[in-house]
């Protein structure tokens, strides 16, 4: 079903849903692949992260939820508003440190969105 979470029940920490079914994709790889996909970027207002829709070579559908700038300067600002001390990326070394002019943009766009 489009949208909806569907992996298999994997328990971690009593969540059903989460990073113990799926695997850690590099963003530069993400930022690739959110342009050919299915359905282009997707933004979750509960979440307030994007994410896309894909299918693999065999047909399986796939779910990539990721943060950009946006939903870094989101987390970035709630952090600051509420005085607390600081925030946390999950894997700062996933950015895309290529010369390539576009990862180059990418990778200094997600550590401004740290300080807002």
């Amino acid at each position: 079903q489009d949208h909806v979470c569907s992996l298999a029940k994997v328990p971690f920490r009593g969540a059903p849903c989460s990073d113990a079914a799926g695997r850690q994709v590099l963003y530069g790889i993400i930022m690739k692949q959110v342009n050919s996909s299915l359905s282009g970027a997707l933004w979750d207002e509960v979440q307030k992260s994007p994410f896309y829709e894909y299918k693999d070579s065999l047909g399986h559908f796939h779910q990539v939820w990721y943060d950009d700038p946006r939903s870094i300067s989101l987390k970035a600002a709630f952090v600051k508003s509420r005085g607390l001390r600081g925030i946390g990326m999950w894997n700062g070394n996933s950015l895309d440190y290529s010369r390539g002019t576009a990862a180059e943009q990418q990778t200094e766009a997600m550590w401004q969105a740290l300080t807002p």
